[in-house]
């Protein structure tokens, strides 16, 4: 008599094993079409607000106008984050006691260490997600070869019990044993490319945050050593 096999019969003949397995490629599929959307969104909105805030950095008369704007409008990508730490930083050495660690060292040492810690901040922010999409990407497709095996042994073990060895019964259970193989493929695909595309992006947003951040310090220590040599203050007022 025919078998009436598919995926549906596979669940119902999977013992506590295959179901866990089950469960475990749901939650890594979960997992990362989760950080697939929601950074997606997020690099989308970085971008725009980073597009915004650069054109107006660059068409601002001083770095008053674009204190003031930061003010207004906060903090919204790495490059407004970025220049609100530097600016604080610059307003922090003028106040300096002189008494702490962190105050050691010249106005341009300070203001470098303000901006390495920025950076080193957005660059943990952007990589949020990144071990589990690389996780489940190098992982998912060995627990699927793992349930796949596992059901074969079941699918020879009741066959061999059952005394009926023929080509029609041993294809259907060990066609189903496979599933486990193609969910754990389908669990992985999406996260190799996930993971690739969002570091190609996020290396190209770093890059582009290193080449402002040099930028931003030449301004800001021009700025820095033309106050202490007593011209007007242009970043009194910044932070």
């Amino acid at each position: 008599m025919q078998q009436d096999l598919g995926f549906a019969h596979f669940l119902g003949q999977a013992d506590g094993l295959g179901q866990f397995l089950l469960v475990v490629l749901a939650a890594m599929s979960v997992a990362t079409w989760y950080l697939i959307i929601v950074k997606s969104l997020t690099l989308w909105r970085t971008r725009r607000h980073a597009r915004v805030f650069l054109d107006r950095f660059w068409n601002a008369a001083d770095l008053n106008e674009v204190a003031a704007h930061l003010r207004e409008q906060g903090v919204g990508d790495p490059f407004s984050h970025l220049t609100h730490h530097g600016l604080r930083a610059a307003e922090q050495h003028r106040n300096r006691a002189g008494q702490r660690l962190i105050e050691a060292g010249s106005a341009d040492e300070f203001l470098t260490r303000a901006l390495r810690r920025a950076m080193e901040q957005d660059t943990a922010r952007l990589e949020y997600g990144h071990t589990v999409l690389a996780s489940v990407a190098s992982s998912a497709p060995f627990v699927g070869l793992f349930g796949t095996v596992w059901g074969i042994y079941h699918a020879l073990l009741n066959i061999g019990m059952s005394g009926q060895g023929g080509l029609d019964q041993v294809a259907g259970p060990v066609g189903e044993a496979l599933i486990m193989t193609a969910l754990g493929l389908a669990v992985a695909i999406p996260a190799v490319l996930a993971y690739n595309a969002f570091a190609r992006a996020n290396r190209l947003l770093l890059a582009e945050l290193d080449g402002f951040a040099h930028d931003l310090f030449a301004f800001m220590a021009t700025g820095i050593r033309a106050e202490g040599q007593g011209a007007p203050k242009a970043l009194a007022r910044a932070a």
